[in-house]
């Protein structure tokens, strides 16, 4: 059996540990119909959490962290993958109940895989990955709510992680004013070169606000949650929405109904774990063309499977721009 190497996350009377070790493709999840050769995964907030173990994210021991990963088949009992086919996948709960991307190699279920879009190398898939779907979702569902650039700024909360970068971009590139809100105003010369017009600093929205202010936006992309979105809502348009896809400040929501009773502002819960199929789909088909690439390569950097344990330290603690794509065979 083959012999790979890949970040492994143990827990036992002695305590937590995460290391870059070898793996016996034995371990891989038994149930998947396809064997992935990786080419590059990446770090994302979720990653973090399970590798410094600040959150139960993980809930099966011993775990191969990774919410998601591109690479080549390499066995195949599904018709639908054959060897050599180039696929992407994220979420499915790898990471969390069954390994994930972060090692040279994986097996996965066939139904959570992708082909990966034809032209697209590994370290573009990577560079868009979760966070892309992620924020392409919350573009789609504004977009299906009927919100159009000429009705005014769109609002991304945590604009220098890795969502808020990709949203900001997509947005800007679809035509929309975007104002970004980060608590690295030092990162405002990135963002602007990203598309936005205006950068705010997160203080403006992350205490305690009244439940209805200023109307302000047509929407909002939240990566942030708690009191982050609680005045985010309070300060949309009548008839606005809010995608809220993120709780990097907390799960908490301490508002009220105002806004969406007296305002008709609309909420949308986006998850892309367990999103259907189709949504991917069209999620991906929009990457592919409203995603500057350009922009991507300023977004996203290059780290190998090593520095991917030091990086989660840095991206819990809000201390990482961008996207950091994991190339697993360094």
């Amino acid at each position: 059996m083959p012999r790979f190497q890949g970040i492994l996350l143990t827990t036992d009377e002695a305590g937590f540990s995460a290391r870059v070790t070898e793996l016996d493709e034995l371990v891989l999840n038994g149930d998947g119909e396809v064997v992935v050769q990786v080419e590059r995964s990446s770090l994302n907030y979720k990653d973090g959490l399970a590798i410094t173990n600040r959150s139960p994210v993980v809930r099966k021991w011993p775990m191969v962290p990774g919410i998601d990963c591109t690479g080549v088949v390499d066995l195949s009992s599904d018709p639908r993958f054959q060897r050599g086919d180039a696929v992407i996948v994220t979420g499915w709960k790898i990471g969390e109940l069954y390994w994930g991307g972060l090692a040279e190699r994986a097996r996965f279920k066939g139904d959570w895989l992708l082909p990966r879009p034809q032209g697209m190398d590994g370290n573009t898939a990577m560079a868009i990955g979760t966070a892309g779907l992620t924020a392409m979702l919350s573009v789609l569902s504004l977009e299906r709510h009927g919100i159009k650039p000429a009705q005014g700024d769109v609002l991304v909360t945590g604009a220098s992680g890795g969502v808020g970068s990709l949203a900001v971009a997509i947005l800007a590139q679809l035509g929309y004013r975007v104002v970004a809100s980060t608590g690295r105003l030092k990162e405002s010369g990135y963002l602007a070169e990203l598309g936005a017009h205006v950068v705010m600093d997160r203080a403006e929205l992350s205490g305690p606000g009244n439940p209805l202010q200023k109307e302000r936006f047509a929407a909002v992309v939240d990566t942030v949650g708690s009191h982050t979105l609680a005045n985010a809502c309070a300060q949309v348009k009548y008839g606005g929405a809010v995608a809220a896809c993120g709780l990097a400040q907390g799960m908490d929501f301490p508002a009220t109904v105002a806004p969406f009773i007296l305002r008709a502002v609309a909420l949308y819960g986006i998850d892309s774990v367990l999103a259907p199929e189709a949504a991917r789909v069209v999620a991906w088909r929009r990457l592919t063309s409203d995603l500057d690439p350009v922009k991507l390569l300023r977004i996203a950097s290059e780290i190998s499977l090593h520095d991917a344990l030091e990086a989660a330290t840095a991206i819990v603690s809000g201390g990482v721009r961008g996207r950091l794509v994991v190339n697993v065979r360094t």
